[in-house]
């Protein structure tokens, strides 16, 4: 069997580094392997409206923005596929019938549905395509028959519905569709990233978010106003890990040669961070060292990003071959899908036969 990826984001603003951390390094990472046969980046605009539907705009804008990023961080389109979700119509459809697989009470207790619900304070007011995302993000990776699926921990539940979803096809019709596995980062950091004020998620609304394209002055800025430890107040002060977002995002970004780069007085993060619990170093020494490892990490994006803002139309005629490669394939799925389902009927040269004996 081959091994083909799908994932994607939500054109909702510009991506930003729990984006990068938790998925788009690694992305980059499995495209650069060599071990898989397709890979699907899907900006997945379409769910983006469900709750959004009153903004296109925002919706539309930040397609670009989004683009612009996956390029940035190194994604090739040579080696990978970029479309647009809402291109791709077949997604629609099979999103439909796979609605006839699932409860309404299956979707109600879904995870990352109630913890979203409540993120947006939904309440009663649900928008109906934004309750049934499970299922539309069922189509979209069994639309392209993905065996892998890298995303991060909050999106377990959706992975698993999916897969319901597919066992469910697959014995009431027949084995049509590919059970996804899900692709978690290695990193416990990288799992979920923090926001910069210490909140449980970097996120948009927040206001708390690093974005892969801030100036290497905003991205100082950000981090110099970094949440620690509110009670180490002097340098001599014992300082606290646990819930220190310095500390976590380090942990996340520290690389092998770090220290020796940027701070070599230590030989590696678990002596700093031994430093930091007994007291005498102060959370800017600290701070300053994280900004000179982001700095490295994002001036190699920002320098890319740059490039391709230089030529917008060529940046869109990536998305558009990449639409048009996706629907094809998505296409060859859904006949797939109908005639298991038996609803080809057009294709179906038995029935049409079969048929016409019978009224004869």
């Amino acid at each position: 069997m081959s091994k083909i990826i799908l994932t994607g984001d939500r054109p909702t603003g510009k991506l930003h580094l729990g984006h990068y951390v938790g998925s788009l390094k690694r992305r980059v990472e499995l495209q650069n392997s060599g071990e898989f046969d397709e890979i699907y980046i899907m900006i997945a605009d379409a769910q983006a409206l469900t709750d959004n539907a009153d903004n296109p705009e925002k919706v539309r804008q930040n397609i670009i923005e989004v683009a612009l990023d996956y390029l940035s961080v190194g994604l090739d389109p040579s080696k990978c596929t970029l479309f647009i979700q809402s291109q791709i119509s077949e997604l629609c459809e099979l999103s439909f019938y796979y609605m006839d697989l699932v409860t309404v009470s299956r979707l109600q207790r879904n995870p990352t549905v109630k913890a979203e619900i409540q993120l947006r304070n939904f309440e009663t007011s649900i928008p109906v395509g934004f309750f049934t995302y499970p299922i539309s993000q069922a189509a979209d990776i069994t639309a392209f028959k993905a065996t892998h699926v890298p995303v991060g921990e909050d999106q377990e539940p959706m992975i698993e519905q999916t897969r319901e979803i597919v066992r469910k096809f697959n014995f009431t019709y027949s084995d049509v569709l590919v059970e996804p596995n899900i692709m978690l980062p290695d990193n416990e950091a990288c799992k979920r990233l923090p926001g910069t004020d210490g909140k449980a998620k970097m996120s948009k609304s927040l206001g708390n978010c690093i974005y892969l394209s801030d100036s290497a002055e905003e991205v100082k800025t950000k981090v110099m106003s970094m949440y620690t430890d509110p009670d180490h107040i002097k340098v001599s002060d014992p300082g606290k890990l646990e819930g220190n977002t310095v500390f976590t995002y380090l942990d996340a970004f520290v690389k092998d040669d770090s220290f020796s780069k940027y701070l070599p007085e230590y030989e590696n993060l678990d002596a700093l961070k031994a430093h930091y619990q007994a007291g005498g170093l102060g959370d800017v020494k600290v701070k300053r060292f994280l900004n000179a490892i982001l700095e490295e990490e994002l001036e190699p994006i920002r320098a890319r990003r740059k490039e391709y803002e230089k030529d917008i139309p060529a940046v869109y005629e990536i998305l558009k071959k990449g639409s048009e490669k996706a629907r094809s394939v998505a296409a060859a799925t859904l006949l797939d899908v109908k005639s298991a389902m038996k609803i080809n009927y057009f294709d179906d040269v038995e029935l049409i036969k079969e048929q016409s004996e019978r009224f004869h």
